[in-house]
């Protein structure tokens, strides 16, 4: 049933969008929908990455408000720098060594790092060990890589399963 059907909720939010898109319920636009929705899904699902299971969803919903705070305080920073004079900037390239082997946590990682003013995720190693960031302004490349290290990645191990799939 999940080779035939591998991802249900997908398919049905496809559907749902299709029904939105042509402005009616009507039973030739249900089955359609549902067509195309299976068919999208199947086309696509050696695209798709598998999320895991949360682990601890409290401690999810604590890590969504840190990190929305620290997008905050890092615009705050980074208004502060480009204001600023720019011959104070150190701008930077850091490796970072990844623990996270889950291609899914990676990519919210990498996504955190680049909604952070300040700093970009630019790159993953073909084994996805190291997380290739540029900061703004890095006056202590290991303090950086201790930071993302501690406040994003140690979260996120905890928050998710992060068995590589």
């Amino acid at each position: 049933m999940k080779r035939f059907f591998p991802h249900p909720l997908m398919m049905l939010v496809l559907a749902i969008l299709w029904l939105f898109m042509v402005n009616s319920i009507a039973l030739g636009q249900v089955v359609l929908g549902l067509i195309l929705g299976w068919g999208i899904v199947h086309l696509t699902q050696h695209f798709l990455l598998e999320v895991p299971r949360v682990r601890k969803p409290l401690l999810l919903f604590t890590f969504m408000f840190k990190v929305f705070y620290d997008i905050v305080i890092a615009n705050l920073q980074v208004a502060k720098l480009v204001l600023g004079s720019p011959q104070r900037l150190n701008p930077a390239f850091v490796d970072v060594p990844m623990d996270i082997e889950n291609d899914f946590v990676l990519a919210v990682l990498s996504s955190i790092v680049s909604l952070t003013p300040g700093t970009v995720s630019a790159g993953l190693s073909a084994d996805h060990k190291i997380l290739l960031l540029h900061g703004l302004d890095v006056p202590d490349a290991q303090a950086l890589i201790d930071e993302v290290k501690q406040r994003y990645e140690a979260p996120l191990m905890e928050i998710f399963e992060c068995s590589r799939t």
